[in-house]
């Protein structure tokens, strides 16, 4: 099968378009056709080398997230059959014609295969730091970068909680915000005071989504850090704020209901460009750049 392929930690030219073997479904796996798989910002970490502990071994096979056509089932898998659409999470790597997955959820069949592909990290990443500040129904949170793409479905899921949501992003994504319910701010120098202003009741939670520096600002908006969490900013630590990333508890019983939720126009995400598969390490370099409006997306 083709896939993209590298052997050792560099920049975009390490990557290579290869004929490699197809993996075969196992015990508990099942193997996707793969139709879209998404790109995201630590599959460009793993390759410079920056994530090292995070590394399968050489050769790797980037990408996590796929949505696919089930062509083969594995020893004691059950409710998913030849022939079934899915989303969720490879073990083999996405950017692959084939790859193997364990936690994958039903694909509606009107769902669009860039934005199934887009879904699992964005809804499983929200759906468990929502959770555990325990967003609801009266709260006010503040949510940097919440045009990204994690960031803006956690804005909808917040909303749909029933919280107001203040969200940070640059100007130029503001109408972008607005139209998913969000009360939009600027970030940088200020964003303290705009967000009194925006939030003049005070805010109940932080969900930094952007890593860019804005815990201090949280910290002194909130009076503290108990109910802040980021996926993002490495200084969490070190501020005794909470960071939160993938525990590794299956999701793909529940991705199925969000799923549906995008395909009826509840939950949305914004598709910045589908690329061929040759294209990987162009999609890589856009992601990098910070300027993709959107998720990327290859398409072996």
């Amino acid at each position: 099968m083709k896939a993209i392929t590298y052997t050792e930690f560099g920049g975009p030219e390490v990557l290579r378009l290869a004929e490699v073997d197809e993996p075969h479904a196992g015990p508990g796996q099942v193997r996707l056709k793969v139709v879209a798989a998404a790109v995201n910002p630590l599959d460009y970490k793993i390759r410079n080398g920056w994530r090292p502990q995070m590394a399968p071994p050489f050769p790797v096979i980037p990408g996590v997230e796929a949505a696919g056509v089930v062509d083969e089932v594995g020893e004691g898998v059950t409710g998913v059959a030849v022939g079934d659409e899915v989303l969720g999470w490879t073990v083999t790597g996405a950017y692959a014609e084939h790859a193997l997955a364990v936690d994958f959820g039903p694909k509606p069949a009107d769902l669009d295969w860039d934005l199934a592909a887009a879904l699992p990290v964005a809804v499983e990443t929200s759906v468990r730091v929502l959770g555990a500040l325990g967003v609801g129904e009266g709260d006010t949170l503040l949510l940097h970068g919440a045009a990204g793409v994690a960031g803006a479905v956690g804005v909808q899921l917040a909303v749909a909680r029933g919280a107001t949501v203040i969200g940070t992003a640059s100007p130029g994504n503001h109408d972008y915000l607005r139209s998913l319910g969000a009360i939009p701010v600027a970030y940088g120098a200020g964003l303290a005071d705009r967000v009194r202003e925006a939030a003049p009741q005070g805010i109940d939670a932080v969900y930094d989504a952007a890593g860019a520096g804005d815990l201090e600002v949280s910290i002194d908006l909130l009076s503290g850090t108990d109910r802040i969490i980021t996926i993002a900013d490495q200084k969490a630590a070190e501020l005794g704020v909470t960071f939160s990333g993938p525990g590794g508890a299956p999701f793909g019983s529940r991705l199925g209901e969000y799923a549906r939720l995008a395909a009826d126009g509840k939950l949305t995400v914004r598709i910045a460009q589908s690329l061929p598969l040759e294209d990987a390490a162009k999609a890589q370099e856009l992601s990098a750049s910070g300027h993709a409006a959107g998720k990327l997306v290859l398409r072996p």
